[in-house]
């Protein structure tokens, strides 16, 4: 870890000296974090003719999503729209694909620095937030020191701020409500809220938590608390637990050994070593979660009751100093780096385990600044605002539907552990809930603008305002990216008709995210979905999980049935086709489809062995060619069950502009 923070000082010095830093900024849009969020909203900020500036407290941009979340968590492809869908195009680009979902963290990073290169915004790296100075219910400028902590100030006025880094220090400074932790499920009317003993990744019956087994005189080991376990549903401040999303390489061309780190201590992992006498583990993914990158690499996250998540470690992180967060943040490289080259080294470990940890290395291609080893501390949650509007688990599953949506979200209603205890003589994990088939669901824009009486300048997409079980659904990378550019165009929006946030008209805001998707006048892609679908003949069944939004209909009978789907296509020209394939089950090896493009008819089927789905719930898109298509509704793609030998479905079709 000391050869990581020499190596990143000496970085940090070198980069600083070549930027030409200005002690005071003018600008309209000053954006404090350069999360992936961040830079689309400075982005965004800058095509919309504004001058922006981008403060990054770190030396990398893109947050978690360039710094080892290549596994991305979706939950369904129709909520990522606009730039955040864009972004994955351009991941998929580089990869010889339409869209990419699974890639490198170097691939990430080039394309968040691509969107900056090609907006032209300014970035000021090595900068923290030291003070806010605000008037009324107005920020008139903040106060930047080095994140080193040395006192060179900078101060930067802008007509408006947001907020995209995940601790919401410019929220918190600005005098905005907030809360951390978990709610009590009697607040919001929930019920997987507060403190939930489950059975996801956690504890057998039977593993002792005393450093001498069966003797409670003798001590808890490391990581287990000796507090008590409070009613089910109780609130209280523990913060859901943190860890790195970790890049590693088996290719031994690329790979670096996992050494023994300078702070390294065995008995932070002997209660591993009890959970594996009781229930053996047959491979090295029932304990680390591997999911495969591109060019041999990994995204590793947590797997089981103990693996990568340092639980009960991180409660003083969301309302910590500087040096509170650096603790943190070095115990838990520790903890990660020792955890790893436990696996692969300490001979009480199962051999066969120990062999397969041996096969992988830290990449050479990979964060070369820091050591190999990522800057950005998987920080799942840490303050959530308290704004004009919280979301809340009725969100989630439709119970309250808001009618101000400025993005969607899909994803499970998911926390990890918050604390590792002893319940019954035995050690127990607290905290993971994982509520699934959450379907497609608005995000107000009321719960990223704070209360008007607080703040009237100031948008906060990331520790936007949400209770905790639907923060859990909401904080995914693609969905912060959604956010951040609504959160832009708002601020944008505020400054061209001199309105507070809290003012903006909300229906003009989501006709311009509806017709400038790209945020930069191109033309817009046209979607037709299963629900837009007016010509339909034959047996056809809606469906929920598996396809794209919130349903696809699907077809298993012998009877003729089709879907004819119907652009309303705005600008005559080139379009590509795609045809969204979902998943299903037991599905037929062939699906017929005619596509006529106003003038001729062809007939275009899609084999399933061709289909290659990547991602655990969502299907893929299936590309059917170009074709030059008519102004108005001449056009169609039907999907027919002629010639199936299975179920079949009907989902989606996208018709992309073939920009010249």
């Amino acid at each position: 870890m000391h050869k990581i923070i020499v190596c990143f000082s000496i970085f940090i010095s070198l980069l600083s000296r070549a930027q030409s830093i200005e002690s005071v900024f003018n600008i309209d849009i000053c954006v404090y974090g350069g999360t992936s969020a961040g830079v689309i909203a400075a982005y965004t900020a800058a095509m919309q003719q504004k001058r922006v500036l981008l403060v990054e407290p770190g030396y990398r941009l893109g947050g978690l999503s360039a710094g080892g979340l290549g596994f991305t968590d979706i939950g369904n492809k129709y909520v990522v729209t606009g730039l955040a869908r864009d972004f994955y195009r351009r991941i998929g680009q580089h990869y010889g694909k339409f869209e990419q979902w699974i890639f490198e963290p170097k691939v990430a990073h080039a394309v968040f620095l691509d969107y900056i290169k090609r907006a032209g915004c300014q970035v000021l790296y090595g900068k923290r937030l030291n003070k806010v100075n605000k008037s009324g219910t107005v920020i008139q400028s903040i106060v930047l020191e080095n994140s080193d902590g040395t006192l060179e100030e900078v101060q930067v006025r802008a007509k408006q701020f947001i907020d995209c880094s995940y601790e919401g220090d410019l929220m918190a400074k600005a005098g905005v409500s907030y809360t951390t932790g978990r709610e009590p499920n009697a607040q919001y009317n929930e019920t997987v809220n507060g403190v939930q003993l489950r059975e996801k990744h956690q504890f057998p019956d039977g593993v002792d938590p005393y450093i001498i087994p069966g003797k409670p005189e003798s001590g808890l080991l490391w990581g287990i608390s000796n507090e008590p376990l409070k009613e089910t549903g109780s609130g209280d401040k523990k913060i859901q637990a943190y860890n790195f999303r970790i890049c590693l390489s088996d290719d031994p061309g690329n790979r670096l050994p996992i050494e023994r780190p300078v702070n390294y201590d065995s008995t932070k992992y002997v209660l591993l070593l009890r959970y594996l006498s009781v229930k053996p583990a047959k491979q090295l993914g029932d304990i680390l979660k591997i999911d495969r990158m591109p060019n041999y690499k990994t995204d590793i996250n947590n797997q089981g009751p103990f693996s990568t998540d340092m639980i009960g470690m991180n409660y003083n992180y969301p309302d910590g100093d500087y040096a509170t967060r650096e603790k943190i943040f070095r115990d838990h490289v520790d903890y990660t780096k020792g955890f790893l080259y436990f696996i692969g080294h300490d001979m009480r470990m199962p051999a066969h385990l120990r062999e397969q940890m041996l096969q992988w290395g830290y990449p050479k291609d990979e964060y070369p600044e820091t050591q190999h080893w990522t800057p950005q501390l998987y920080v799942r949650e840490a303050r959530r605002m308290t704004g004009e509007y919280v979301m809340t688990q009725a969100n989630c599953q439709a119970k309250e539907v808001v009618k101000d949506g400025i993005g969607m979200a899909a994803y499970n209603m998911d926390s990890h552990n918050a604390q590792r205890i002893v319940w019954n003589g035995m050690v127990k994990n607290e905290g993971d809930v994982q509520i699934r088939d959450i379907q497609p669901y608005p995000i107000a824009y009321r719960s990223i603008t704070p209360k008007r009486e607080e703040c009237t300048n100031l948008l906060v997409p990331v520790c936007m305002s949400a209770s905790h079980m639907a923060y859990g659904s909401i904080r995914m990378e693609p969905v912060f990216m959604v956010l951040g550019q609504s959160a832009a165009i708002a601020a944008s929006w505020a400054i061209n008709k001199r309105l507070t946030v809290q003012e903006v008209d909300i229906r003009s805001l989501q006709q311009q995210l509806k017709n400038d998707p790209l945020a930069d006048g191109s033309i817009p892609e046209v979607l037709v979905d299963d629900s837009d679908v007016k010509a339909i003949s034959g047996e056809w069944k809606k469906e929920g999980a598996g396809g794209y939004g919130p349903s696809f209909l699907s077809n298993n009978t012998k009877q003729a049935a089709t879907v004819r789907f119907e652009p309303h296509i705005k600008k005559a020209g080139s379009y590509k086709v795609y045809f969204y394939y979902p998943r299903l089950q037991k599905a037929s090896d062939i699906l017929q489809l005619k596509l006529h493009d106003g003038k001729r008819t062809v007939i275009k089927t899609i084999r399933a062995a061709d289909v290659k789905i990547a991602g655990q719930t969502s299907g893929e898109w299936v590309e059917l060619g170009i074709y030059s298509l008519p102004a108005g509704q001449k056009a169609y793609v039907e999907v027919s069950n002629q010639n199936a030998g299975g179920p079949i479905a009907a989902d989606a079709v996208l018709f992309v502009p073939v920009i010249k």
